[in-house]
């Protein structure tokens, strides 16, 4: 039987999602199939809808695995998180049809981008929000992230090491917004950008922030986002921003086999 399920995570303290040779780190994937398996009573590896990152986190990661054992939905959940450590927990579980594969059944991902403007670094909020001393203007932020959407080849926002084998993607929302409620100035705001694509590059939405966070410091013009598309060359663009303010918060899937898609949980933004 297959199984599908539902991941969030604190990435703060995993090298990643992907098990590592060993010896290198702490990975989600490796402490998930540790849990199933003792719930299985078998070895059990399972296949993600995205691989993030060192640092990155999740709200609406999706999984899914193999098993000839009979279990009940709240069985998978509850016996794998009476294994689980505190910073990753399973959500919700299903069986789904053979046809299902939580990578190459994905529509659509969605991501979420956190930032904290203030002029001195947060402390309770470290490596869950990305700290921007600069004070950023979203307007000016918004405009250029619109030279963005739609299909285009994203060359320049994708890592050296990527290996996906076009660049091609197509962005089908990229917006910027503040915290309602967010504070301001000397008492910090948050900047959420939630970008939802049908794929994504390596680094592609980490290296999208650092090109938006220069235009809305006015470090550079609005029209340098859509320049930099057109370089099609990853050293002519940008800063990589950093890991901590990003979260994968949904994956969506075709309606037949009836996967939640999450959207973003109400935290402190």
């Amino acid at each position: 039987m297959r199984i599908a399920l539902g991941v969030e995570y604190d990435g703060a303290n995993f090298n990643g999602w992907q098990v590592q040779a060993q010896g290198q780190g702490r990975t989600v994937q490796g402490c998930v199939e540790q849990a199933l398996a003792k719930v299985a009573n078998h070895d059990v590896r399972v296949f993600c809808a995205g691989r993030t990152d060192t640092g990155v986190h999740a709200t609406g990661q999706t999984i899914h695995f193999e098993s000839d054992a009979v279990r009940k939905d709240r069985g998978w959940v509850h016996g794998a998180n009476a294994h689980l450590p505190d910073d990753v927990v399973i959500t919700w579980a299903k069986p789904v049809s053979d046809e299902f594969h939580a990578r190459f059944s994905a529509q659509r991902r969605r991501y979420r981008y956190v930032i904290y403007t203030r002029r001195v670094r947060p402390t309770f909020l470290s490596k869950r929000v990305t700290w921007e001393y600069r004070m950023l203007d979203i307007e000016r932020m918004q405009a250029a992230a619109n030279h963005l959407l739609g299909e285009h080849d994203f060359s320049s926002f994708r890592a050296y090491g990527c290996q996906a084998k076009s660049p091609v993607r197509t962005i089908h929302e990229l917006t910027i917004h503040k915290s309602i409620g967010s504070g301001s100035g000397e008492n910090g705001e948050f900047i959420m950008l939630d970008i939802e694509a049908n794929a994504f590059l390596h680094h592609m939405v980490r290296n999208i922030v650092g090109v938006l966070a220069a235009i809305g410091a006015d470090e550079k013009p609005v029209d340098w986002a859509r320049e930099v598309l057109e370089y099609r060359e990853r050293k002519l663009a940008g800063v990589t921003a950093p890991p901590h303010g990003l979260y994968l918060v949904g994956v969506e899937y075709p309606e037949v086999f009836g996967i939640p898609y999450l959207s973003p949980p109400q935290m402190v933004w």
